[in-house]
């Protein structure tokens, strides 16, 4: 030990002798949080924590779920999620006795951090939900991440609009070939589950196995607006359709009625063409309600023209009618003629007789004749309107049965038929 001090330089020895109160204190004067901050920078813990297993366990304690808008038309939903994450980085590990803090504030991109994925969306927006992360003394992160995904969901519509479904969000963290993340996720918060016409009713977090992870949305629809716009009004107009019935036959009003009827229901499947849901596994029975509201009213429209056709003719098919008619017309104006010159001989032989002139005679005959004709077509109508009257009622009765069978029908679908969703189809 001597020799190795005899061997140095007094004067660089002197110089060590004076510095080392200067790098004691400069050692010991860098222990506030930024510089431990500054410390865990420089390590530069840029890639995943890696145990020997390579994995890494990612728990997110808790999710904060909310709906942000329900697209009817093209089955899906944007929702927005923002999950509280913990994981255990070693690197990031410090020693109290040196530093006595138990957390710091590290800027988010100055260390390796966690991603999430949703399986099913058809879009994705990952944000940091701050510019900076806690970390623990123990090499504990703690950290926020924000999802704003556009998700795909076969939603069962049948019974729309008084659909109640459900829709997975399926998260998962990445994972290849034994190596990746290990996601455990404990609770799923929901926040404002109430937007347009749709209502988020709760969220819960379940586990298929094999890591499938998801998130159960329960949504259904507010009944009130779609019933009033869109069934209603249907269920008026057969109701006027069913009461059009007691208009009378013969003078047209209730062909009108019925054709303004019909005009205006296809008015207004023209008009909430736009507003009904789209297609899916499970198409709303609203569309085969409207369409066999259509065919109802065209078939009471067409079988109160019949009707009035026998009122008029007695006859169903018009060319019948006309060639029955016109056949009936030249016997009648046959025997008529017949008539009239068997009544002409008769008055000229009554006047030779009698000596009196014929003209008279001739005039009395034909206004007889004439009020015949009149009370024979006014007897022929009675009949016909008769005729006409008993089926008008035996179709109202056959109609109104109908439309009794077809809404207990349409009740029964909206409350008991089943109809099933495969909601996991994007998983194989």
């Amino acid at each position: 030990m001597a020799g190795m001090m005899r061997g140095v330089d007094p004067r660089m020895l002197l110089l060590l002798i004076l510095l080392s109160p200067m790098f004691g204190k400069a050692s010991s004067g860098c222990s506030s949080r930024r510089c431990l901050a500054q410390a865990l920078t420089d390590r530069k813990a840029m890639s995943q924590p890696q145990n020997e297993n390579c994995t890494q366990h990612l728990m997110v304690p808790f999710i904060e779920y909310q709906t942000l808008s329900v697209d009817m038309m093209n089955l899906r939903f944007t929702s927005q999620l923002k999950a509280n994450m913990e994981w255990m980085d070693p690197e990031l590990a410090w020693n109290k006795s040196e530093y006595g803090y138990e957390m710091v504030v590290l800027p988010v991109d100055s260390v390796w951090t966690p991603g999430l994925m949703v399986t099913n969306a058809m879009s994705m927006d990952v944000l940091h939900g701050s510019k900076d992360l806690l970390v623990y003394s123990n090499g504990t992160v703690k950290h926020t991440l924000s999802l704003n995904v556009v998700v795909n969901c076969e939603v069962n519509l049948f019974k729309y609009p008084f659909s109640n479904d459900w829709c997975p969000v399926a998260i998962e963290a990445w994972t290849n070939e034994g190596c990746g993340m290990e996601l455990n996720l404990q609770d799923v918060y929901l926040v404002d589950g109430n937007q347009g016409e749709w209502r988020t009713d709760y969220v819960a977090i379940h586990n298929r196995g094999y890591g499938q992870h998801f998130i159960m949305v329960a949504l259904s629809t507010k009944s009130m607006n779609p019933f009033i716009s869109l069934i209603l009004p249907s269920v008026l107009i057969l109701f006027l359709d069913v009461v059009s019935f007691t208009l009378p036959l013969g003078g047209g009003e209730r062909n009108s009625f019925k054709v303004t009827l019909a005009l205006s229901f296809i008015m207004f499947l023209l008009i909430l063409n736009s507003l009904l849901p789209g297609d899916s596994q499970c198409s709303p029975i609203l569309r085969s309600h409207f369409c066999v509201c259509l065919v109802f009213l065209v078939v009471s429209m067409t079988a109160s023209m019949l009707l009035t056709r026998v009122v008029k003719d007695g006859f169903l098919i018009p060319c019948v009618c006309i060639k029955k008619t016109t056949s009936t017309t030249s016997e009648a104006s046959d025997d008529r003629h017949v008539e009239d010159a068997a009544g002409d001989e008769e008055s000229k032989a009554d006047a030779t007789e009698l000596g009196r002139p014929t003209e008279d005679s001739k005039h009395l005959r034909k206004v007889v004749d004439f009020l015949d004709a009149i009370n024979a077509e006014n007897k022929k109508s009675e009949t016909f309107y008769s005729i006409a009257s008993k089926l008008d009622k035996m179709c109202f009765y056959i109609y109104l049965v109908i439309c009794i069978v077809y809404f207990a029908l349409l009740t029964y679908m909206f409350t008991s038929y089943p109809c099933e969703v495969d909601h996991f189809s994007f998983w194989y």
